[in-house]
Parts: structure tokens; sequence; C-alpha cells
């Protein structure tokens, strides 16, 4: 109903225009407070570069994330990361994400960049705190922040928007009308604007999310997906059919799918009704994080690369590497 109402397929998004115009005003007050100087930001010693949306839902954004922290750490500069931790909640903040961290203390996405990347991540929800958490543990060069383009209590360097290609902006309204955070108007003043999947407009840089082979969550064996036989899908992320057609694209013959909410709470008794002795269950990497503990030898996870294409993307990292020298 959300999707249908967002796009403007449904006539419902017009009952809810007079509390998106009260989530337009209020943002815009925030932001011109910043603007204005009645509000100040803080200014981190090294280099922010945010990594956010305008909307709200999936659109690739900690795909991005990983792919800059790999590009620039294989070009010799040391990046932290910090996130709000969206679904997690610690005993306490910041959080430093270590090996042992479970993604009920620090939520889904931070622990995914941090098994993926091995590069340094701090949880909190003032991401200011999070930054100086970074900084007092770790000789880190840049920061990446994943998410936060609206949180404007934290100075940034540069600024890098993440767009679903196929949905793009939906209806165009603020929450809870439409899908936007702020209007579309907003992607004049950022630094970089990366289309995942659909077409890219002018000026913006083609994204598209490339599968690999899937992995065994208790074993680690990869197979192809097409080669797993009685096959259910489920996936726990802004846009679950996204996940369904990738693995129609790779040759998956899906029995059964089952959408989940965003980082949703995972446990034995929500996920192994699921999928049959007989079946194979196939998941995001990102559900698998929450399900390591406890997975079943039928369980399988699919991960993905953010690849973008064109010669803008290299320009993009010569102006972060710029920030760094």
């Amino acid at each position: 109903m959300i999707a249908r109402i967002w796009s403007g397929e449904s006539p419902l998004w017009l009952l809810l225009l007079p509390l998106s115009w009260l989530y337009g005003l209020v943002s815009g007050i925030i932001r011109l407070s910043y603007r204005l100087g009645i509000k100040r930001s803080w200014r981190a010693p090294v280099p922010i570069v945010v990594v956010g949306n305008l909307t709200a839902g999936g659109n690739g954004k900690t795909p991005v994330v990983i792919w800059l922290v790999e590009q620039l750490t294989a070009r010799g500069i040391r990046v932290g990361v910090v996130s709000r931790g969206y679904g997690g909640r610690a005993e306490h903040y910041p959080l430093l994400l270590t090996s042992q961290t479970s993604t009920a203390e620090a939520g889904d996405e931070p622990v995914l960049i941090f098994q993926r990347t091995g590069a340094p991540v701090a949880v909190s929800p003032n991401r200011s705190e999070a930054v100086q958490s970074l900084l007092a543990a770790h000789p880190v060069q840049l920061i990446i922040t994943d998410d936060g383009l609206q949180h404007y209590a934290l100075a940034r360097d540069k600024e890098i928007v993440v767009i679903d290609g196929e949905r793009r902006f939906g209806n165009g309204w603020w929450l809870p009308a439409g899908p936007m955070r702020e209007r579309a108007s907003r992607l004049r003043s950022v630094d970089a604007v990366i289309v995942n999947g659909g077409v890219a407009r002018a000026g913006e840089i083609p994204m598209r999310l490339s599968p690999g082979q899937a992995v065994n969550l208790l074993t680690g064996e990869r197979r192809d997906v097409a080669q797993l036989p009685a096959l259910v899908a489920m996936a726990g992320i802004g846009h679950p059919p996204r996940f369904f057609a990738t693995l129609e694209q790779c040759g998956a013959r899906l029995e059964s799918r089952f959408p989940l909410a965003d980082h949703q709470a995972l446990s034995p008794e929500r996920v192994e009704p699921l999928a049959a002795l007989h079946q194979n269950l196939i998941m995001t990497e990102k559900d698998a994080v929450k399900c390591r503990a406890f997975a079943r030898d039928n369980w399988w996870y699919l991960p993905v690369d953010a690849e973008l294409s064109g010669e803008r993307p290299e320009h993009l990292l010569q102006e972060l590497l710029a920030l760094v020298r």
C-alpha cells in the first residue's frame, strides 16, 4: 500500500498532504537554522563524506559506502565509517564495532560494512560523537557517514546522494504522502548523484548491483544461484522486490518470496518456518549478518557489489583523495 501511495497510484496520498506540508516546513526550518548560523555544525579535523539519499527506503546506499571504502583503501587512504546504527540498541554510545559486536547492538548495516571492509566503524545517534570516538581510537584520514544527509549538526566536505533509478522520487512529496525527506531540488547542492539501476540522467553516475555466487551461511560454500533447487527467498531491505528480481535474473526459480520490513530483527522462530528441510533459503547479505549465529545448513545469502560506470567515478575518487592531501 505504501508503495502505491508514494508512487501516486493510490489517491490516498492526497489525504496525507497536510502532514507532508508540516514535515517539509519543519525540515526546512531546521536546515535554514544551520545555514543562517542560528545552529552550528561541528566540524571534524578530517574530511567528512556523507553518503545519503532524499527518499525513505532502500536505494543501494550501503553498497556505495562499501565501494568507496574499498576504493580509497586500495589507494592508501585510512578510511573510517560512522552510522546512526538504525535498528540497533547499544548499552552505551558511541559504540566502536568489534568482531563480537552484534546487529542487535549496532544495527545490520554497520555490522555488514565492518565485516565486508574491515574498516573501523563507530555507531551513535549523535554522529559527531561517533566521529570523535573513531578519531580517538584509529588514525583515520577520512570518514564516510552511512546516511546522515539531513543530519546538519555534522559539517561535511562532500555530499553524495544515491537514487533508486527505477522508483526515483515517486510522487515527489515529503513524507508521509510521498517518499521524500527533502525535495529533489536539493540535488543541485550536492557533489555527486549516483543512480542505482534504471537510466541515469545527465550529470548522474550510473550504477548497478552486481551479484556474486550464493554463499552458505554455515560452511562458506559458494554456488551459482541457478544451481540451488527448491529455492525460497526472504529480504528485509528497503525494497525487497529488487532482491527477488535480481535472483530471477541470475536464473533462480523461486518457490516462495517473503518480503520483510527493513532492519527487522530476526530470530530462529521468525526465519526457520520460511523454508522446509528440502528447500534452500536465500537471503540478502544484510539479513545474513543477523542470522549467522543461528544459521542452518540450507541457508544461503547473495552478496552484491556496486559497479559504477563512466569516467565520473574516478573523478569523484580523485576529489576525495584531494581532500586528504
